[in-house]
């Protein structure tokens, strides 16, 4: 087993490297809520931008001053400067400056075609544009980082070039040498050799700064610091250009938990789920359901066979404890089910189910059929919850829809106006309800909750938080199935149902009707009358 150093330093580059990738826009405030989260956590470097490319940035640097870091230091961004002539004068250095930060990193050529090409200049002029960039900001007392881009193309095309401009830099000043996979298109096994090479060859500690272009970002960065670099660059969830960026989140679990590594400020891991979706939410981007360690579906069983050993053994089926990293064991519910899943979401959700017998059996097998229509539980466990307490009679719908009708008025004229006509049984109450709505599924929702609010407060505090349609049977055209899950929350929590038809209107009211005698159910509210009367008994 390699021995790993004493602690591998973190350098978070997603305010800046993450910011290129598509769809991805953060304000400033955005930025500044990561980098506090981001400090606490544990980061020891937090690059915030390149204050010379946009005034976003240049604010972000001004604002960021005045939060207290508890771990982190601070970097900006930018390149060499561009003219041999004009070091001292060079609006990209001096911006570099006047951000302020302890630590700047700066990115130049290391791949000969790029100098010869791209900038147009000798080995010489480039070696010296290094060199001289470097040593002037030094000369101003701040720590600088040398990016060398496209080094590994660079090297594999002309090692001695690529070297030289390390050197370069290193002459220069520069206290830490990141070796870049800019195109990210290499192999670990080549990223061991170089970065092994490479740390023959300097006398700094070496860097890797991955991207994700061959779906290696995250093997190559392991591989860089087996082969001794001990400064990794990534982003939260590996968002980033093209591709992405090397995940730290999965570069860290796997250094604590499958390396005996460690870094300097993180001590537990059991934060790296919640700082994922935090960025998420930052975002504003749904959180990836199968990334490794912290998505939901990470450790998240659906086979009969797999759950019976798990409840036996987690060990038999999961790489590591997901407590350690702030997720947990799900047991989905699905055709696949066996009496095992059923039993143990029956036990996280804390229903007592018989041990044997032809009431199990029936779940079962309702279960099973339901799916087989089209209904899917792995987003909608209040649905899912229901059918066990019905099932076992603890449960009965808290009202009942008798009529649905629903008008969709177009006009190129007018607005547009949708209206929903209910008639609902409350107990031995009946009502006649309409609403007009932002569509019909909007329409819906409001007589619904129009016709049941009088009896039932308490669903005031509840509001959809989301509503998907997936259409079924894509072959049938119009006339296919649809399913349809709703999240709804009450500031508390959320939670998720489904319905399922060839309308999609009664495939919506199934699922908010679940919504609502969840949340009735959840609360024990007090049921008028005969309907319902087995629910208000618990």
């Amino acid at each position: 087993m390699h021995e790993m150093p004493k602690a591998t330093e973190l350098y978070d580059t997603t305010l800046r490297d993450g910011t290129q990738g598509e769809h991805i826009n953060l304000s400033v405030q955005d930025k500044l809520l990561i980098t506090e989260k981001l400090d606490e956590f544990g980061m020891d470097y937090i690059e915030g931008g390149w204050p010379s490319s946009n005034p976003k940035d240049e604010e972000f640097f001004l604002k960021v001053r005045n939060l207290r870091l508890s771990h982190s230091k601070l970097c900006s961004f930018g390149s060499t400067a561009r003219s041999l002539a004009n070091i001292e004068n060079d609006p990209n250095l001096q911006g570099l400056l006047q951000s302020e930060t302890p630590v700047i990193t700066i990115f130049g050529k290391t791949w000969k075609a790029h100098t010869v090409k791209g900038l147009g200049i000798s080995e010489e002029e480039n070696a010296e544009l290094i060199y001289r960039s470097v040593s002037f900001l030094r000369s101003h007392g701040r720590e600088v980082f040398f990016d060398a881009e496209h080094f590994f193309d660079g090297y594999k095309d002309d090692p001695e070039f690529a070297l030289r401009m390390l050197r370069s830099a290193a002459d220069g000043g520069a206290s830490r040498l990141v070796l870049c996979d800019t195109n990210g298109g290499s192999l670990p096994g080549e990223i061991s050799d170089i970065v092994r090479s490479v740390h023959e060859n300097t006398g700094r500690p070496i860097g890797i700064h991955s991207h994700n272009d061959g779906d290696l970002a995250v093997a190559n960065s392991l591989a860089a610091v087996i082969a001794g670099a001990t400064h990794i660059h990534g982003t939260i969830n590996g968002i980033g250009e093209r591709c992405g960026n090397a995940n730290l989140i999965s570069i860290i679990a796997n250094i604590m938990l499958k390396m005996d590594g460690r870094f300097n400020f993180v001590e537990h891991l059991t934060q790296l789920t919640s700082l994922s979706k935090f960025v998420y939410e930052i975002l504003n981007m749904p959180s990836d359901g199968k990334a490794p360690f912290v998505g939901k579906s990470a450790f998240a069983h659906k086979g009969g066979i797999h759950v019976s050993a798990v409840m036996k053994e987690s060990s038999l089926y999961e790489h590591i404890d997901p407590k350690l990293v702030g997720n947990r064991q799900r047991v989905l519910v699905s055709e696949l089910a066996g009496q095992s899943n059923i039993r143990y979401k029956a036990q996280e959700l804390g229903i007592e189910l018989p041990e044997k017998g032809e009431l199990l059996k029936t779940i079962v097998h309702n279960i099973k059929e339901l799916e087989h229509k089209g209904y899917q539980f792995d987003g909608a466990e209040a649905s899912f919850e229901l059918i066990l307490h019905r099932e076992l009679g603890n449960f009965a719908p808290y009202f009942d829809v008798l009529e649905t009708k629903v008008y969709i008025e177009s006009s190129k004229d007018s607005k547009n106006v949708d209206q929903a006509v209910l008639k609902v049984a409350v107990g031995s109450e009946i009502e006649h309800i309409a609403a007009d709505g932002d569509g019909p599924v909007n329409a819906l929702d409001k007589a619904l909750r129009k016709a049941l609010i009088r009896f039932y407060p308490q669903i005031k505090t509840i509001r959809l938080v989301d509503y998907k349609v997936r259409v079924l049977e894509e072959k049938r055209g119009t006339s296919a199935k649809v399913r349809v899950l709703i999240e709804t929350g009450d500031g508390k929590e959320t939670w998720g149902t489904v319905g399922v038809s060839t309308n999609i209107i009664e495939a919506s009211l199934q699922a908010l009707s679940d919504s609502m005698n969840y949340h009735l159910f959840s609360v024990r509210a007090a049921v008028p009358g005969a309907v319902g009367a087995a629910a208000a008994e618990q």
